[in-house]
């Protein structure tokens, strides 16, 4: 049985809210990339460099991964790096003088849903005196925090914490730690929620929370197998969350009636 929580710690992609891939150029983006350089840079080549920037970005995402504290690119370095490289210079100083607000653009989905369960869970746990934030590798933090604002979930967080804002992307244990510290709580006291066991699993487990929980969703399906890499306890969703809390907080009122 896991021991209550002080505190809980959520992802935002794949735990509190579901997101499906969005194409990697959406034309959105490449009408306001290409009207930003005035046409030095074609609508065909902005959108082949933009889908070719997000999968170099996602490969390099995966790569530094591996290493043992990744830190994240500025909004910046990921346009110059990624999407830009090629392009005459004017046109990548206007891309990178706007770099923040295409990198929300670029972030922003419309199918963005809060996952199932997960206002019954918050709630719950807002109730029982848990305080919680979001700790999550993104491209543009502001995106999610107005997302998580116009669901209304952000009145039941006390701390939002983005790689792009931070500075170390999971599974950097620095991010877990900056978030646990912003709410009073030790990180071994704290719950890692998460979908990813490579960046959440492992980010919870170098941290030292106290529990490391799995939440499915299609990139934990996509993953392979970590040797020696387990979590705490595997969940669907919102309500498997709620469930596994209710179970601690019951096995604690057990407990404590006994002595």
């Amino acid at each position: 049985m896991l021991r209550p929580p002080r505190a809980l710690l959520l992802d935002f992609g794949g735990v509190l809210v579901d997101a499906p891939p969005q194409p990697p150029a959406p034309p959105e983006l490449v009408q306001r990339v290409s009207e930003l350089v005035d046409g030095v840079v074609s609508r065909e080549q902005i959108a082949r460099d933009i889908g070719e920037g997000a999968r170099a970005y996602a490969l390099w995402r995966d790569e530094v991964g591996r290493a043992a504290e990744p830190i994240e690119l500025s909004h910046a370095q990921v346009w110059a790096d990624f999407v830009t490289r090629s392009w005459p210079q004017e046109a990548r100083d206007a891309v990178e003088r706007e770099a923040t607000p295409l990198a929300y653009a670029w972030t922003w989905r419309q199918q963005w849903a809060v996952r199932p369960g997960i206002p019954e869970a918050l709630h719950a746990a807002a109730d029982a005196g848990l305080p919680m934030a979001v700790v999550s590798n993104t491209l543009s933090g502001a995106a999610h925090r107005d997302y998580l604002a116009a669901a209304g979930l952000s009145g039941l967080l006390a701390a939002e914490f983005y790689s792009d804002e931070a500075g170390p992307r999971k599974p950097n244990p620095e991010l877990a730690h900056m978030a646990a510290r912003s709410l009073g709580v030790p990180i071994g006291d704290c719950w890692f929620v998460g979908d990813s066991l490579k960046r959440d699993i492992v980010c919870a487990r170098r941290a030292g929370a106290g529990a490391a929980i799995l939440m499915r969703s299609p990139r934990t399906d996509r993953e392979s197998a970590l040797p020696h890499v387990e979590p705490d306890a595997r969940i669907e969703d919102g309500h498997g969350l709620l469930a596994l809390l209710r179970q601690a907080w019951g096995t604690a009122d057990r407990s404590s009636a006994r002595t």
